[in-house]
């Protein structure tokens, strides 16, 4: 609830400075007062579609032992696909939770952001692990494309062996699975955000 107030009292703000920014410019209290219930609609909006697609991934994925998170505005699905030591290749046990996944948000959510998040084990050097995460995430997001979501909703990035992302920390080998793997996120501000959300 603090976090709504603060961004509410930050978009007030915004408001203010554009209305004051020039003596000749005025702003009407009832366009302020409209502007503002407008920009709360739609934050609740999106807060609503973020619970609704959250609701259907936790039924979806409860199958795939997948873990559903809710943040500010998005949704996390970690762990939907995993990969052998050294390898980009998708394995075939994954692709149904993920055909799964593209059609739902294709048929009830066509207009979010999907950024698919690539991690690898810590074994090897650094580059070359940021490198294999981009090789992992490309791999899935093409398969999401080809499962039919457009090309525009789908973009990937790589983590690498992040530390702060690894599941077992500083794990590689047979005990490292789980960091050799690909997780979903789901942005109700839909693919106009490519260009603003953090990677």
């Amino acid at each position: 609830m603090n976090m709504r107030i603060t961004r509410v009292a930050a978009l007030t703000a915004g408001l203010m400075t554009m209305g004051l920014a020039g003596c000749s410019q005025y702003v009407k209290q009832s366009d302020f007062n409209t502007a503002i219930q407008q920009l709360q609609q739609k934050q609740n909006d999106q807060q609503q579609q973020i619970d609704a697609i959250k609701q259907q991934m936790q039924s979806q994925f409860s199958k795939y032992d997948s873990q559903i998170t809710a943040m500010q505005g998005r949704v996390s699905i970690d762990t939907v696909a995993h990969f052998a030591f050294n390898s980009a290749t998708l394995d075939e046990q994954d692709k149904p939770a993920l055909q799964d996944f593209a059609a739902t948000l294709g048929k009830y959510h066509p207009g979010v952001l999907v950024t698919v998040e690539g991690f690898a084990d810590p074994a090897g050097s650094r580059a070359y692990n940021k490198k294999l995460g981009m090789r992992r995430a490309d791999a899935v997001r093409d398969f999401l494309v080809s499962s039919g979501l457009s090309a525009d909703q789908v973009r990937a990035v790589s983590y690498g062996e992040d530390s702060n992302r690894q599941v077992a920390k500083g794990a590689s080998g047979d005990r490292g699975r789980d960091n050799r793997r690909v997780s979903l996120t789901v942005d109700a501000t839909g693919a106009g955000a490519v260009a603003t959300a953090a990677p």
